[in-house]
């Protein structure tokens, strides 16, 4: 008989502390996203990356996590997750995904934000595959969350109101979008999902139980409920799902050269829906489309 992997169950002032941590991973963000440009290196983005961890009083999560020697990962155009820092210039049109993360000590404990996001540098994607690659990532991630705020309300029930739903919505939605490719005239348009990078819970570590699938599987997942967090990521490419590892044993590109993006935010189900700890707003702008509002937690009285 196979043992149940153990899921960390949030109270409510853990889910506080975690968006303490979220609130940092947002800073870290913004400030990514106010350097990025033509001619900044990938170093020089993990320096500021360093530096708003350290004005926030927070720690990394990333930088010695198995001797990984950078507070954030810097994938460009074909790499697909966890490339790293160093003299590489970034060019007007590269697609830029950075992935970065910080805890906060309370009581001995850590407690991790982690999240992604994906950019076209200067502003213009270079190609229509690009706009197509990073809205349908960026789409799926909220379609997932969405799904996951329907489950913690009580709207759903089977697979809907499980862990599955979040692979259903991400396949779901690289579906839709490839549809309405081949409606505009475009039926050569591709879109992979990675399966052997995924999303996981989040807690006391930064990877915890569950994993988070980005795709559909018959195995009938945990059931989502509240006091869990996730760290929800679709990663996808505009080609092939196949991936390599580079030498320095951490950078995963793409087998056919195509390029990817990766979208990431923590999510913790409270009691009836979800808060998405490392947006700014808790989730607002991007589960209105959906007629949802994330149910932040009141601060304590």
């Amino acid at each position: 008989m196979l043992a149940r992997e153990h899921i960390e169950i949030k109270t409510p002032d853990q889910v506080r502390l975690m968006r303490r941590a979220g609130l940092v991973v947002a800073d870290i963000h913004a400030a990514l996203r106010k350097a990025v440009r033509p001619g900044v290196t990938t170093a020089e983005l993990d320096a500021v990356c360093a530096a708003t961890i350290e004005a926030d009083g927070a720690h990394s999560n990333f930088l010695g996590y198995y001797d990984y020697p950078a507070t954030v990962c810097v994938s460009v155009n074909d790499e697909v997750v966890h490339g790293i820092p160093g003299p590489r210039v970034l060019k007007e049109g590269d697609l830029v995904t950075f992935d970065c993360g910080a805890y906060i000590l309370d009581g001995g404990e850590q407690w991790h934000g982690d999240a992604a996001f994906t950019t076209a540098v200067g502003g213009e994607y270079a190609s229509a595959s690009d706009r197509l690659l990073d809205t349908t990532t960026r789409q799926a991630l909220w379609e997932a969350i969405a799904a996951v705020a329907r489950a913690a309300e009580g709207r759903t029930s089977g697979r809907a109101a499980r862990l599955n739903a979040i692979g259903d919505a991400v396949e779901a939605t690289v579906d839709r979008a490839l549809a309405e490719a081949a409606r505009q005239g475009r039926p050569e348009a591709r879109l992979g999902i990675l399966q052997g990078y995924v999303g996981h819970g989040i807690g006391t570590a930064m990877h915890q139980a569950p994993d988070v699938l980005n795709y559909s599987i018959k195995r009938k997942g945990p059931k989502l409920r509240p006091g869990m967090v996730l760290a929800i990521e679709p990663m996808l490419t505009a080609g092939g799902p196949e991936v390599r590892e580079l030498d320095d044993g951490w950078t995963v590109v793409t087998q056919d050269g195509s390029r990817a993006a990766q979208w990431e935010h923590t999510v913790a189900i409270v009691p009836g829906g979800v808060w998405v700890l490392t947006a700014p707003d808790g989730g607002v702008e991007g589960l209105a489309p959906f007629g949802i509002e994330p149910r932040p937690l009141p601060e304590r009285g």
